[in-house]
């Protein structure tokens, strides 16, 4: 934190610190529930009710994915390029652009 009259206050190294990580921990991971592991895409939101929807657009090696999650708690569906999917999503190097569609 710095001392300094024009910069009292303020934090100026967070971000070369572990900050920037916690956050892609936390936010991403944790909150969006957008996880990586194994070559497998796991969805696990955990956002507030008043979040209506959100979308995450995620760039694997020559594939796009584009995951729409909508805020819905009367369902629990999970869709792939409009077929059912589990939560859990092998990733693909497909060259394509590959919606997945989740209600929570």
């Amino acid at each position: 934190m710095y001392g300094v009259s024009n910069l009292a206050g303020r934090g100026g190294w967070t971000w070369y610190t572990g900050s920037s990580s916690w956050f892609i921990k936390v936010g991403i991971e944790e909150i969006l529930g957008f996880k990586i592991e194994n070559g497998y895409l796991i969805i696990n939101p955990r956002v507030p009710e008043s979040w209506k929807e959100y979308k995450i657009r995620y760039k694997y090696k020559n594939s796009i994915y584009i995951i729409k999650i909508k805020n819905n708690s009367m369902a629990k569906n999970v869709f792939s390029n409009n077929n059912e999917k589990p939560p859990k999503i092998k990733l693909e190097d497909n060259n394509r652009i590959n919606e997945i569609k989740l209600e929570i």
